[in-house]
């Protein structure tokens, strides 16, 4: 056995092997010490290996799907090893052959369909990237698909925005080829050869049944290569068994709105910095009824478009619901009946479906029908609604032949029958009569027994290893043990002795074996009902889809109705340039947080246009500069989404990347400090941002010394509105900043306004026009609780700060003279003497005397170019 075991595990690699022995999944070795630690169960020992026991744990088999889930989310991959035969099999072979064994799958994070491993409300995607360029090529392809789904997805990109499209994905497990030099985090290594573009356009063709792949799109040879090692991976997963997959939906650059992996942390989009989905944009915004309608919502969000067209036309769909609070409260109340169709399909076309799976597929398919001949009334239609309803629509002759094959409530599993209805079949019907009169019969038998030999406490019994028989208490057995009683003894037990008879015998072979018949036969009958599904998977796969995307309108008309929220209006770039204008805007998380607490918040306004794009904000700490910032993003995330705004009036321009550079931490990972992430993050803001993009930026320089850390905030400022010329918001206690609205025409003060009163600090989150008029540290110190000693120390020191300050102009005097960023930039590239540079780099005693000649003749040709000019 453990020679089968190591061959196994050999195979297995770095998964732990769940080996199959009997009702339990055995682990041995490392494997065995992993899991018991992940499990918290225990720990023994079987025989020796190698002269030193052998470490062993196990699980229930019918348990053992709740132990996959934790040792998953604990970072484990596992391999299924099963018994390929029976026992009565093996023995057949020879007396000491052992069952067969092999591994029958692979479960690891981004292939898992069953509804126990899986969050109902949010994606499970798995990722593939692949280079065709070789080590260092800048442009890579990218495949993700949940399996559980059939959501399959595909695009060219650079590698530089590889990170922001795996944060947008958020992948459950990632795989790129080994030896690719491709540098993703915590990604699974996988065989190369799967990463072939050639290979790939086969294994795709072969997989949809086409001679091309033109319908699908013009894909490059990276994209290929993704798409190649993630079906691969799939192959080698489900052991040759591939899930269903939708035609990949090839992505575009430019399709959504860029938005960098710090940007969606901060903004904590679809979760919370802590990973939670309460407190997020998506836990503030989520009405949905379904699971499939929830994964859409998160889905939309981590992608707004710059599709003008198509997001007026999901806000046309979310205006009707709005505006018919009946129709819309009919639909969810429809829609929170339904099954999750699209998982259930997900599961039937691996192979893990089941008679609970088909019932799903055909009470989902069955109310979507209904739906659309209820929506299809409507006299003005959406153009999306339009859209999606034909979806709904064709089901009807699959639906009528589930309805009839199965019962009203499926089971989920096959081994004991019953889910195929009564009337469906009269052979079947037949079988199940005749095994329903055996027992009968049996009953029958044990009354009579009963009577027979006037033990009242005999009981006729089955089990799995003795079948039917006779059981009476251990004080009434002598009786049926003398030889003319006509029972057979069989076993004797603590309490009970059992016994067979001819009769009972002769009965339960006509049980058992007209129930095996019946076993087979329903077991036909639902192969046939799978093939049935999935002739039809692409269809349903559509129906799913629509079903989601009226969940999801539905969903953000009901938020938009609880909070008296507006449909944004979108108005094409002209002479006037990019705007973006808010009327009473507020931050979605905050206001529920503050109404739970029986709080208003307060909204503000926030109006950016080609000559007023960036706004200097100051005020105090907790005075809300953040949450307006953050409130402004999230309002052009949920517009461009397709979504009501939390706004009296919200009107822009596209956004085309969104950037938030609020708050930052230590990545000691990296080895960057705070200030260090914060550089990288603004760097990153400065060399992508367009005119169309949007970026706020909060409190940049502050983790350095005042003096660097103003100068860097300056330039900062300076730059985005000499180069990057985006709207922005930038929020900054550096109140020297100030003087840049009196040389940069599209720059404009604003303060969160806050008073002190008798002492205390009072702060009013309004956005008021002009600077703040001072810092009000010490009043939010006090706040803060700082002992008085030190506060008032803390004053002395102020006090004599800026008495200093007031002689020699503070640490900003001089700055006015300076010239302004684009002259500056200018005049330092005018400056630059290639002659001095060539000098410079040269690294004299390091030369061979041919290399110092070579210089010299360079250094002439280029005194003689500076000499022409």
């Amino acid at each position: 056995m453990m020679a089968q075991y190591l061959s196994l595990k050999a195979e297995a690699r770095d998964c732990l092997l769940f080996y199959r022995m009997g009702d339990f999944f055995e682990l041995f070795f490392d494997d065995a010490k992993a899991a018991a630690a992940t499990l918290d169960i225990a720990l023994t020992s079987r025989g020796e290996h190698d002269g030193a026991p052998i470490p062993m744990c196990g699980v229930p088999v019918h348990s053992a799907e709740s132990y996959l889930a934790r040792l998953i989310k604990g970072g484990h991959r596992v391999a299924i090893a099963e018994q390929t035969e029976t026992p009565a099999e093996a023995k057949a072979r020879g007396s000491k052959a052992l069952v067969a064994r092999a591994i029958v799958r692979y479960v690891t994070a981004g292939t898992l369909t069953e509804e126990t491993l899986l969050d109902a409300r949010r994606d499970n995607m798995l990722a593939a990237v692949a280079s065709v360029g070789g080590e260092g090529s800048d442009e890579v392809g990218l495949a993700a698909a949940d399996i559980s789904t059939g959501r399959f997805e595909t695009m060219t990109l650079r590698a530089a925005d590889l990170p922001a499209e795996l944060a947008r994905l958020r992948p459950s497990e990632t795989v790129v080829a080994e030896g690719a030099g491709i540098e993703v985090a915590d990604a699974h290594l996988f065989d190369r050869a799967a990463f072939s573009s050639s290979r790939a356009e086969a294994a795709l063709q072969r997989l949809f049944g086409v001679a091309t792949l033109d319908g699908f799109g013009q894909f490059g040879r990276a994209e290929l290569a993704a798409m190649g090692g993630l079906i691969g991976y799939l192959d080698h997963a489900g052991k040759g068994k591939l899930p269903f997959l939708a035609p990949p939906l090839r992505k575009t650059r430019g399709a959504h709105v860029a938005i960098d992996a710090a940007t969606r942390e901060s903004l904590e989009i679809i979760a919370t910095m802590a990973g939670a989905r309460a407190g997020s944009l998506l836990g503030a915004v989520d009405r949905t009824v379904t699971g499939a309608g929830a994964r859409l919502l998160a889905q939309d969000l981590a992608a707004p478009l710059m599709d003008q067209a198509v997001i007026e036309a999901r806000l046309g769909l979310v205006q009707l619901f709005h505006d018919d609070a009946a129709l819309r409260d009919q639909l969810r109340a429809a829609l929170r009946a339904l099954p999750d169709i699209g998982r259930a399909l997900g599961r039937i076309a691996l192979g893990r479906g089941s008679p609970r799976d088909l019932g799903q597929l055909r009470d989902g398919l069955g109310e979507g029908r209904m739906l659309r001949e209820r929506l299809d009334r409507l006299s003005d239609q959406p153009v999306l609604l339009a859209q999606l309803l034909p979806a709904l629509d064709g089901h009807g002759e699959m639906v009528d032949a589930l309805s009839r094959a199965l019962v009203a409530s499926p089971p989920t599993e096959t081994a004991n029958g019953g889910y195929i209805a009564d009337g469906y079949d009269p052979a079947l019907d037949e079988l199940r009569r005749m095994a329903g009169d055996g027992r009968r019969a049996i009953a029958a038998l044990e009354a009579r027994y009963r009577e027979q030999t006037g033990i009242s406490a005999l009981k006729i019994r089955h089990n799995g290893v003795l079948g039917y028989h006779v059981e009476v208490p251990a004080r009434a057995a002598d009786a049926l043990m003398q030889p003319d009683s006509g029972f057979t003894h069989r076993q004797t037990l603590a309490g009970a002795v059992r016994f067979n008879s001819v009769d009972l015998h002769e009965e339960a072979g006509r049980v058992a074996q007209a129930g095996a018949h019946a076993l087979v036969a329903e077991a036909a009958h639902l192969e046939d009902l799978i093939a049935a599904v999935l002739a039809r998977k692409a269809d349903i796969a559509r129906a799913a889809d629509a079903l989601a995307r009226l969940d999801v309108a539905a969903a953000l008309a009901e938020r938009a109705a609880e909070g008296g929220w507006q449909r944004p209006h979108f108005v094409a770039e002209d002479g006037a340039g990019p705007c973006l204008d808010i009327v009473g805007g507020r931050h979605p998380v905050v206001e529920d947080a503050l109404r739970r607490e029986g709080q208003p918040f307060v909204a503000n306004d926030c109006r950016l246009n080609e000559s007023d794009r960036l706004w200097l904000v100051t005020g105090p700490n907790m005075g809300g500069k953040s949450t307006f910032l953050r409130q402004n993003a999230l309002i052009v995330i949920l517009a461009q989404a397709g979504a009501f705004v939390p706004a009296q009036v919200a009107t822009l321009t596209l956004v085309d990347r969104l950037f938030s550079r609020v708050g930052a931490s230590d990545n000691l990972a990296r080895g960057r400090s705070t200030f260090m992430v914060e550089m990288v993050e603004t760097a990153a803001i400065l060399s992508q941002a367009t005119e169309r993009s949007f970026v706020i930026l909060d409190e940049v320089g502050r983790g350095t010394s005042t003096y660097d850390g103003l100068a860097l905030a300056w330039a900062v400022v300076e730059a985005v509105h000499e180069v990057n010329r985006c709207r922005c918001l930038f929020a900054t206690h550096y109140h020297e900043l100030t003087r840049l609205a009196e040389t940069l025409p599209s720059l404009s003060l604003h303060n969160v306004r806050a008073r002190e009163w008798k002492g205390d600090l009072v702060l009013l989150h309004e956005v008021a026009d002009g600077p703040a008029d001072r810092s009000y540290g010490l009043a939010v110190a006090r706040l803060a609780g700082l002992p008085a000693a030190v506060l008032k120390r803390a004053k002395d020191v102020l006090a004599r700060l800026e008495a200093g300050k007031a002689r020699t102009g503070g640490i900003a005097a001089g700055l006015d003279d300076l010239p302004l960023f684009a002259a500056a930039a200018a005049q330092e590239e005018k400056d630059a003497d290639p002659l001095r540079e060539a000098i410079d780099a040269i690294d004299a005693d390091a030369l061979s005397p041919r290399e110092a000649l070579d210089h010299i003749y360079r250094l002439k040709q280029l005194a003689a170019a500076r000499n022409e000019d």
